[in-house]
């Protein structure tokens, strides 16, 4: 059933990223029409503002700007809980995709006595790292293992005793840029994996099909976690990490027009916009159709 209600929670966050720029992404999703296009869909629109991280913090070797990250997810998780409380239906936009470990542990422990949720992560990375097994330390590189249980514990633990999401019900779509220790806890974790040689092979559609079957049958509901990167630069150039022969736009708004349909989408992020390496916000506005698409518009 629609929720008809909508509260946006930007997230002004790049500490967990190498390269800067991505905190002002939020400002360009809205630049490109992000709640009126959500209000002509019928929504009810309340923009809450965004979340501005603190300017110092600790920082170590391998979990590098923790500090200002976990005290980031620490206010988000809170936003997100009262937007759920509400009855609202929770869209963050970012910023780096270390905020996921905030807005999905929220989702998470707030359905906790229904049941699990389900995550579909699109994005060319899995971002299953730890602190002892990532290569550079940027954190956006680890809230998929966070919230599932496998670390940083930090990350998600706001003294609330997290609730983890079982690996059954995760799936990630599109990757095709995965560290190998990365990929090998992955498969030790028994994440459910559909990298871009299966989109290639089989198609968006069965892809599709599938995920939201994985992470919708048997839980409360679908949190979509979509990170720019998964689309191929010609087509979403303003992001930090871009790679190469990644989905089409294509690809990914079938991906999100069918999670629209399915009815079982219940919280969103969409992240690592960076507006620094755009072209003429030509990623801002492709992230706001994104949205729109995944809320139940249909281009005839």
């Amino acid at each position: 059933m629609r929720n008809n209600n909508i509260d946006i929670i930007g997230v002004q966050i790049d500490f967990g990223a190498s390269r800067k720029g991505v905190a002002m992404g939020p400002l360009a999703i809205r630049y490109a029409g992000i709640k009126p296009g959500l209000e002509n869909l019928g929504y009810m629109v309340r923009d809450k503002g965004d979340i501005i991280p603190p300017e110092e913090g600790m920082s170590l070797r391998h979990m590098i700007n923790y500090e200002q990250i976990n005290a980031t997810n620490k206010e988000l998780y809170g936003r997100v809980y009262e937007t759920l409380e509400d009855g609202h239906f929770p869209l963050v936009l970012g910023g780096d995709h270390s905020l996921a470990a905030g807005s999905i542990s929220a989702v998470s422990k707030f359905y906790e006595e229904k049941g699990p949720i389900g995550i579909i992560w699109i994005d060319a990375h899995g971002d299953w790292n730890s602190e002892k097994t990532t290569e550079t330390g940027n954190m956006h590189g680890m809230p998929f293992s966070a919230v599932c249980g496998y670390g940083p514990d930090g990350m998600v633990d706001f003294g609330q005793k997290p609730c983890f999401v079982p690996t059954a019900h995760c799936v990630q779509v599109g990757g095709h840029d995965f560290d190998p220790a990365e990929a090998e806890r992955m498969k030790e974790a028994g994440m459910n994996v559909f990298p871009i040689r299966d989109v290639d092979t089989r198609g968006m559609y069965e892809v599709m099909k599938d995920a939201i079957r994985i992470a919708g049958e048997g839980t409360v509901g679908i949190h979509l976690s979509f990170d720019v990167d998964a689309i191929t630069p010609e087509y979403a150039p303003g992001t930090g990490t871009p790679v190469s022969n990644g989905i089409t736009a294509r690809e990914a708004f079938l991906a999100v027009e069918m999670l629209a349909e399915s009815g079982k989408l219940i919280s969103m992020d969409l992240v690592e916009v960076n507006p620094i390496l755009d072209e003429r916000n030509k990623t801002g506005k492709l992230a706001s159709d994104l949205i729109q698409s995944a809320m139940g518009k249909v281009d005839y």
